[in-house]
């Protein structure tokens, strides 16, 4: 009986560097942060005590606007990003 040895397609395992670690943890980080700011300072978030205040204050809370930024930065942003970090890291020798 004959065998047929073929070779196994190899993958290529391409390591991030520490730009790409860096810019990836940016957004998860700033939500972290709106997150314990909102536990720290829990009297300057104005929907736990409504009284007086309007529906737009209610709604921007700059604890909810940086874990608001901190997500679409994620979302958004950092694909393209770390695309463009790739194809630059590529072209270097």
């Amino acid at each position: 009986m004959t065998q047929i040895a073929t070779e196994a397609p190899r993958e290529t395992y391409s390591r991030r560097s520490a730009r790409a670690y860096v810019l990836s943890a940016l957004g998860p980080v700033t939500v972290v942060a709106g997150i314990v700011w909102a536990l720290l300072q829990p009297y300057r978030l104005t929907f736990l005590h409504p009284r007086d205040q309007g529906f737009w204050w209610l709604l921007v809370e700059p604890q909810l606007l940086v874990m608001l930024v901190g997500a679409l930065f994620h979302f958004l942003v950092v694909p393209s990003l770390l695309e463009d970090l790739n194809e630059f890291d590529e072209e270097e020798p």
